[in-house]
C-alpha cells in the first residue's frame, strides 16, 4: 500500500516545553531534557555533527547496516512493522528497508515534524510500495491505541544511534520496558548501543573542532528566546562536554559565563559564574552491561553485530528465551 503523501499523526505531549524548562530550571543542579533540542535548526545541527570526523558513532553503525543489514531483516521478519524511535533524518533506516518485503509497515516517531515530514517523503520516494505512516509525538510517551492497526503483524522496535545512552539506566530500563509492553510477546528490539573507549575519543567527539555540537547545545537556549520569551543572553553561555569515567557517560552542559539571570515568565532563575544547566548525557555500555539492562526489561540478547574496532554494537533482542543465540558479528 503507498501513501503518497503521509500525513504524520500527532499526539500533544503533556509535559510541554514551557513545562520543562521551568521545572528544570528551578532544580538543583539544573537541568532541560535533551529532546528539546531538536527543533528544525537543531535537528539540521545535529545531522552536521554526524559528517564531522570526530563523530565515529554514525559512519560505524552505518557500516554495519550496510554490512548486516539483510540478515538483520531475516531475523526480525521482512514483513514486520518496523517502528522507528526518535527517526529524525533517517539516513541508516534505508539500509534496513532495502531488505524487508512490500508489505512491512514503517512507522517513524519524531518530535520534530517538519524533519519527521522531510525524512518520511524521501523514505516514500525510496519505497514507493511500502506503507508508512509517520507519528509525531515524544516517543517515550507512545499510547498502546498508536499500534492498534497492525496487532496481527510482528511489531519491531528500531532504536539505532545509541540514543539509548540519552537516559540513566534507570530510565532506560523502563524505556525498555515500555517498548515490551507496545510490542507484545512476538514483539523485537533492534538497537545501536555506543561502546565504552579511550576519554580522548569521547571528549573528541562532543567537542568537533567546526563547533557544531557547541551551537546544537547553544540552541536550546535560542529556542527558549525565541519559542517561550525567555530573557537571556545567550553568548554568556559556554559549551562544555567531558567524559565521567565513574559513571560511564559523556555529560554536556551549558556554563554560565558569569552571575547572571534568567527571566522566564513571572519566574527569575539566579546563575553564579560557572553555574550549569545539564542539557544531556550520553551513556556508554560494554556489550555485557547493556545485555544486563535489557535483560532488567524482560529483553533477551539474540545476536549482536560490531564493527572491527569494537566502537560500537547493534543488538538484536527480543521477549523470548526460546530463539537460540548467534555468535557476534563483526563488520569489515
Amino acid at each position: 500500500m503507498r501513501n503518497e503523501s503521509p500525513t504524520p499523526q500527532s499526539i500533544q505531549d503533556e509535559e510541554d516545553f514551557l513545562t520543562c524548562v521551568h521545572a528544570g530550571l528551578r532544580k538543583h543542579p539544573k537541568a532541560i531534557p535533551p529532546k528539546f533540542f531538536y527543533d528544525a535548526h537543531g535537528s539540521h545541527l545535529f545531522d552536521l555533527i554526524c559528517t564531522t570526523p570526530e563523530y565515529y558513532p554514525t559512519r560505524t553503525e552505518t557500516a554495519i547496516f550496510e554490512r548486516y543489514g539483510a540478515e538483520m531483516a531475516k531475523l526480525i521478519g521482512t514483513s514486520c512493522v518496523l517502528i522507528e524511535l526518535g527517526s529524525g533524518s533517517a539516513i541508516k533506516t534505508p539500509l534496513l528497508l532495502q531488505h524487508l518485503a512490500n508489505d512491512a509497515v514503517y512507522m517513524p516517531i519524531d518530535i520534530c515534524e517538519p524533519h519527521l515530514l522531510h525524512s518520511t517523503h524521501r523514505l516514500q520516494a525510496m519505497f514507493p510500495a511500502m506503507h508508512m505512516q509517520p507519528l509525531c509525538m515524544d516517543y517515550t510517551r507512545i499510547p498502546a491505541h498508536a499500534l492498534k492497526n497492525y496487532a496481527a503483524r510482528r511489531q519491531v522496535i528500531f532504536f539505532p544511534g545509541s540514543t539509548i545512552g540519552n537516559y540513566t539506566p534507570e530510565e532506560a530500563v523502563l524505556l525498555l520496558k515500555h517498548a515490551a509492553q507496545l510490542v507484545g510477546n512476538n514483539g523485537a528490539l533492534l538497537i545501536g548501543v555506543d561502546c565504552k573507549k579511550s576519554p580522548e575519543r569521547l571528549n573528541a567527539a562532543y567537542n568537533d573542532a567546526d563547533g557544531y555540537t557547541a551551537a546544537f547545545n547553544l540552541n536550546l537556549l535560542t529556542r527558549m528566546q525565541c519559542e517561550l520569551g525567555a530573557k537571556l543572553d545567550v553568548d554568556q553561555f559556554a559549551h562544555y562536554a567531558c567524559y565521567n569515567a565513574a559513571l560511564g557517560r559523556i555529560e554536556m552542559h551549558l556554563v554560565s559565563r558569569c552571575e547572571q539571570f534568567i527571566r522566564l515568565g513571572k519566574e527569575t532563575f539566579q546563575f553564579e559564574e560557572g553555574e550549569t544547566i545539564h542539557t544531556e548525557n550520553s551513556y556508554k555500555y560494554t556489550a555485557h552491561e547493556f545485555q544486563q539492562l535489557a535483560h532488567m526489561a524482560g529483553w533477551h540478547l539474540k545476536t549482536t553485530w560490531n564493527d572491527r574496532d569494537g566502537l560500537f554494537n547493534v543488538h538484536y533482542l527480543n521477549l523470548s528465551d526460546t530463539e537460540p543465540r548467534h555468535l557476534s558479528r563483526q563488520a569489515r
